[in-house]
């Protein structure tokens, strides 16, 4: 038996404790077929240093609780064929869902980080009263949940992603001034819009939610420190350091967009002047970029309907539409700079709006960073643009649901699921 976490040592001669080690060491295996993809019990045991009757064992468990399923046969190696086991998928599915300026997006995935079912639905761009938009988040999350359980799933987790200051431990969203929300207890009435789901029901700011699912994309297995720049109406930051979100005293790292860069600029929603959101947010691109009764200004389109319209404008070389980008990408390095002096990312990830743009934006951000970095040769630091669009937030949320189950598998059961046996090894 091997324990990484030495605190659990001290306890494991005990009941409680014995309880304690086998979830560590479930949680391992769980974790271990995440990031390494389909093993044998042998494979699992040499990687992660337990032992094979260990292995065997969580395992067995692990598959009657319906975490995890049995596979194809490993031939060709010396001795007896072993099975492939890994994480099952079809069984338990988390939901993440997103309200924003403009759209609600909700996403449900399973324990194998796939996604299984989505909806995303566009909303005026505009401050969206709380008693409206949760029952219209809702009914969605609803319609996912009732399709997902017909066909055999169960739901394990949600999370609500919103733009603004979250409380977590609360539930509440202390201020989105693009919303017009403050002091909303969102966890609490997303609880009676979904009628008291026997699982957890979490609320994350947008932004690392969007982070958190970008460093689960593919292709970035190495990417342990990472800046998501999400550009809706506002302009939010996800700062990944060491592997891990930075989230600050209170959790309200990341509000970037009210970064002052324009100390004699417009007012912000927030009240202040000159906020890096005024100059490099949707508002002030297609304000830069049509007049006011244009099409595209209209918050009661479509967002993504009026980002179509502006970006065929600019491949078909409309010089307004191009000189407005120009300001945008310009003031989008400004803060750029700012992020990559402070945090060092090996990635700078471009999502929201900045992402469908990123043909005129990603390349005129790489080209200024070294202009405005300290740090000898700022281009170790990728700009890359998100190709997980206005789903990265609900995507993250749901992976977010998905951690208690990884830290604790036995948290979760399936109708197969009996008792451990009396004398497993932990």
């Amino acid at each position: 038996m091997m324990v990484r976490d030495r605190s659990l040592l001290a306890d494991a001669g005990t009941s409680a404790g014995l309880l304690a080690v086998r979830r560590h060491n479930l949680a391992l295996v769980m974790s271990h077929l995440r990031a390494a993809g389909a093993r044998s019990r042998a494979t699992i045991a040499a990687e992660t240093g337990l032992n094979k009757a260990t292995v065997s064992s969580l395992v067995a468990e692990l598959v009657e609780r319906g975490l995890v399923a049995e596979g194809e046969t490993e031939r060709g190696a010396v001795g007896r064929p072993s099975q492939h086991v890994d994480l099952r998928g079809g069984t338990f599915f988390t939901v993440g869902a997103e309200v924003n300026l403009g759209y609600l997006s909700v996403v449900a995935l399973d324990v194998r980080s796939e996604v299984v079912a989505e909806r995303w639905v566009p909303l005026e761009a505009g401050p969206l009263d709380a008693d409206v938009a949760l029952p219209r988040l809702a009914t969605l999350v609803l319609e996912i949940v009732a399709s997902l359980t017909a066909a055999g799933g169960e739901l394990v987790g949600v999370t609500v992603a919103v733009p603004g200051l979250v409380e977590r431990s609360t539930g509440r969203v202390l201020r989105a001034p693009n919303l017009g929300w403050a002091q909303t207890p969102v966890v609490e009435q997303m609880r009676a819009l979904l009628d008291d789901p026997a699982c957890p029901l979490l609320l994350d700011n947008e932004a690392n939610l969007a982070a958190r699912a970008e460093v689960d994309a593919p292709g970035r297995a190495d990417v342990a420190d990472l800046v998501l720049l999400t550009g809706v109406v506002g302009v939010g930051a996800g700062v990944v350091a060491a592997g891990r979100l930075l989230r600050g005293v209170r959790g309200f790292a990341g509000e970037v967009g009210h970064l002052q860069v324009d100390p004699g600029g417009r007012r912000c929603g927030c009240g202040r002047r000159g906020c890096w959101e005024t100059v490099a947010g949707l508002d002030a691109l297609l304000s830069g970029a049509a007049d006011a009764d244009d099409p595209v200004r209209d918050p009661t389109l479509d967002l993504v309907a009026r980002l179509a319209t502006l970006i065929a404008r600019a491949e078909a070389g409309d010089r307004r539409t191009l000189d407005a980008l120009d300001r945008t990408a310009d003031w989008l390095g400004t803060g750029a700079g700012f992020l990559v002096n402070l945090f060092d990312p090996g990635l700078l990830v471009l999502g929201g709006y900045f992402a469908l743009l990123g043909p005129w934006l990603a390349e005129p951000l790489r080209r200024s960073l070294p202009d405005r970095v300290f740090a000898p040769q700022p281009a170790g630091c990728r700009v890359e643009s998100s190709a997980l669009g206005f789903t990265a937030a609900a995507r993250g949320g749901a992976l977010e649901a998905l951690t208690w189950i990884f830290d604790d598998p036995t948290a979760v059961t399936s109708p197969r699921a009996g008792a451990v046996p009396a004398g497993a090894p932990a």
